[in-house]
C-alpha cells in the first residue's frame, strides 16, 4: 500500500504538476523580490538606472499628440525594459524550481529504481558465440555439443 503511494507521489505527471503550481505560486513573491531588491540595485550601481523599466522604444506616430482623433501620449511607446525585468524573473523562477525540486526528485527516482542486474537466460556457444538457452546441450546454429 505504501509502495503505491510512494509510486504515485514520484511519478512524473504529480511532479510537473507540482512544479507548475510552485512556478505560478510560492516563488513568485520571493524571485520577485529577490529582482526587485537585489538585482535591480546591482543593475542601478552598474548603469545607474535601478531596473530595466526606463528601455523603452519609442515608435514615430503620425500623429499630433493631443489632436483630435490623435491617439494618446505613450502610444507610441514599446516599454522593452519591463519586459526584460519578467524574463529575469521567469529565469530565476525556473532556475529554483529546476536546482530545488526537478533535479533531486530525479536523483531520489534514480536512486529508487535501481534495481539489480537481471540473472541470464542464455550463454554464447563455444563454436559460433550464438546465444542459446542455459539448458542446451547443442547449439541451433552450427550443432555442436555444449557443455551444460
Amino acid at each position: 500500500m505504501l509502495k503505491g503511494f510512494r509510486d504515485f507521489i514520484l511519478r512524473g505527471n504529480v511532479v510537473d504538476l507540482a512544479v507548475a503550481v510552485i512556478i505560478g505560486a510560492a516563488f513568485a513573491s520571493i524571485t520577485n523580490s529577490l529582482v526587485t531588491d537585489i538585482i535591480n540595485p546591482l543593475i542601478a550601481a552598474i548603469i545607474g538606472k535601478p531596473d530595466f523599466s526606463a528601455i523603452v522604444w519609442h515608435v514615430h506616430l503620425f500623429h499630433q499628440a493631443g489632436a483630435p482623433g490623435a491617439p494618446d501620449a505613450n502610444a507610441g511607446v514599446i516599454q522593452v525594459g519591463k519586459f526584460l525585468n519578467n524574463v529575469i524573473s521567469f529565469i530565476l523562477n525556473a532556475a529554483v524550481v529546476y536546482f530545488v525540486i526537478v533535479l533531486p526528485v530525479s536523483k531520489l527516482l534514480a536512486r529508487l529504481n535501481k534495481q539489480a542486474p537481471a540473472e541470464p537466460t542464455t550463454k554464447a556457444c563455444p563454436e559460433c558465440l550464438s546465444d542459446i538457452p542455459l539448458a542446451a546441450t547443442r547449439c541451433k546454429f552450427c550443432a555442436q555439443p555444449v557443455a551444460a
